[in-house]
């Protein structure tokens, strides 16, 4: 078979929502598009969801494993099972946009290295949009290898979203891997330890429609980004440190602000504080400002998050919705458990 595309998603208990994703592809594929899908150890319906579409789904091969072993290891494994020339990182429980397949395998002619998807977001049953246009490019992009770091500093954010990841199954395969597994972020690894052999394509016209709201890893998203993603980008070997300083800070745990917006969103706490930031402070004062944004009334907190949220800026408005998901949101609180 000539599969010029595999579309790969790693999954583990989405049995809720994988089976709207898979119609949402099945709808467009042909002959040359696979799926493969690659369930850590879901204990959901999850198998039964997939087995059902198989049955009109040729294309879409599906393996469960008896363990778990994380994100990052599971989308590698399951590029190593796919069979095209490209490897489509797609998420499990987000809608393929009508057209969006024709328009990767029209790029994936050209030869790209790497082709990064634009997406929307909606609300969590898609009823309404929340940002129509994430990367908010003018027109599709090219960066040549030699445009490498200024790649970096336009994309590497949106890149925390590894739905919007198409590259050539042979450059992943050939570059290091395991120095990633762990960091929730594979495939920023993979793609920016090293300038990339040919052209990278942006394509501006979303192709992707997010679920806002749904995301597995919130409980640990202080760890994951204050953490696990600075040490990724500071582990980059390729990048310059004055590009990883203008995009990034190298101790994000230091900024009062920013552990203020984690204690808002509900996801810091002193057990954050003692696991993750305690042990990296070097100063009084640094290890006060910490402890005391710890110790701050979670309802206090995301008072404040709600205050500067309604300020115009850009995000804001997917900033305030994140307030409003805390479990110190004060409608949260009040809500009674149905």
């Amino acid at each position: 078979m000539n599969i010029k595309l595999s579309i790969c998603i790693a999954t583990l208990n989405r049995g809720a929502f994988i089976g709207a994703t898979l119609e949402s592809i099945g709808a467009q594929i042909d002959e040359d598009v696979e799926i493969v899908v690659l369930d850590g150890a879901s204990k959901d319906n999850t198998e039964q969801v997939v087995l059902n579409l198989q049955r009109t789904l040729p294309n879409l091969r599906y393996t469960k494993q008896d363990t778990n072993h994380g994100v990052d290891r599971d989308f590698n494994t399951a590029v190593e099972h796919a069979r095209g020339e490209y490897c489509w990182l797609m998420s499990d429980d987000d809608l393929v946009m009508p057209g969006a397949v024709a328009a990767i395998l029209r790029a994936i002619e050209s030869n790209y290295s790497l082709i990064i998807l634009n997406s929307e977001i909606k609300t969590f049953d898609f009823s309404d949009m929340i940002d129509h246009d994430r990367l908010r490019f003018a027109a599709d992009r090219i960066y040549a290898p030699a445009d490498y770091e200024r790649l970096f500093e336009e994309t590497s954010a949106y890149l925390g979203y590894i739905g919007a990841v198409v590259i050539k199954r042979d450059i992943w395969l050939a570059r290091d891997r395991e120095s990633y597994f762990g960091s929730f972020f594979i495939h920023v690894g993979v793609i920016f330890q090293a300038r990339l052999p040919a052209d990278t394509l942006v394509i501006m016209q979303p192709c992707i429609s997010v679920r806002f709201g749904n995301t597995q890893w919130r409980p640990k998203e202080f760890e994951i980004r204050m953490i696990r993603w600075t040490n990724l980008v500071w582990s980059l070997p390729g990048l310059s440190e004055a590009t990883k300083r203008r995009c990034y800070r190298r101790e994000p745990w230091r900024s009062f602000k920013s552990l203020l917006f984690y204690r808002a969103k509900g996801t810091y706490s002193m057990t954050e504080y003692r696991r993750w930031v305690e042990p990296r402070l070097k100063s009084r004062w640094d290890t006060a400002k910490a402890l005391s944004v710890a110790l701050m009334p979670g309802v206090l907190a995301n008072l404040i998050g709600l205050v500067y949220c309604s300020l115009p800026y850009r995000d804001s408005n997917i900033h305030l919705l994140d307030m409003k998901l805390s479990r110190f949101y004060f409608a949260n609180l009040v809500r009674k458990p149905t």
